[in-house]
């Protein structure tokens, strides 16, 4: 395992962690009122958008899935469409998770579908980055030991923080404590935010520690 991949890792995934702060400090000084709880849904937006941006630049300028193999624009243009089409399908399927874990099915239904766009930035925008739209590939990724380089352990470890991260933030919503971030669905978008930010710092310190025991099989 080379030194330099873990570190172009860690500075992506450091980008990716300094583009979600910006989400919550910089829209503050063009929009009066601006924050991430009183404004919660715009912040949802910004910062989905933000990171599907980001995400999709770096995955252009690193490529971390780059194939010998040299593809036509009418491929690159079929796998474009794909990846839309899955991350539309993704943002479907988590909201009817999330419907199905207790979010009601007519009332803040913005909230809730906004909130499963952001999961889906977070899980499946990633997905579709290093592995593309190819089912085959994902389950190989996330069945014991399928990881066949650092990349897609990072992607391993900050899916599984994000995901966990949104269903901890759950915990505190039907406590009475009556905070202003109890609120559907601040503790759950910020909980799946906070765990991805974890899981963006743990994953290339966690393969760096790990770095003599871990074996990637060639692809």
């Amino acid at each position: 395992m080379k030194e330099a991949e873990v570190r172009r890792l860690l500075a992506a995934n450091l980008l990716c962690v300094f583009s979600v702060i910006l989400t919550a400090v910089v829209p503050a000084f063009f929009w009066d009122g601006f924050s991430v709880l009183g404004t919660h849904l715009a912040w949802l937006c910004i910062c989905s958008v933000c990171v599907s941006t980001l995400s999709i630049i770096l995955h252009l300028v690193l490529k971390p899935n780059l194939s010998p193999k040299r593809s036509s624009f009418a491929h690159k243009i079929s796998r474009f469409l794909k990846c839309c089409m899955y991350f539309f399908m993704s943002c479907i399927l988590f909201h009817a998770i999330i419907v199905l874990y207790g979010a009601h099915i007519s009332w803040s239904v913005t909230e809730t579908f906004l909130f499963a766009v952001l999961l889906s930035t977070f899980t499946t925008l990633q997905c579709l980055c290093i592995l593309g739209p190819n089912i085959q590939a994902w389950i190989r990724v996330f069945s014991k030991n399928g990881a066949m380089c650092i990349w897609e352990s990072s992607l391993q470890i900050t899916t599984m923080c994000s995901i966990l991260g949104a269903w901890f933030g759950a915990f505190p919503i039907p406590l009475d404590w009556d905070r202003p971030w109890q609120v559907w669905p601040i503790s759950c978008s910020l909980g799946a935010t906070f765990g991805y930010g974890a899981g963006l710092v743990i994953a290339p310190l966690w393969i760096h520690w790990n770095r003599k025991q871990l074996t990637y099989k060639s692809r």
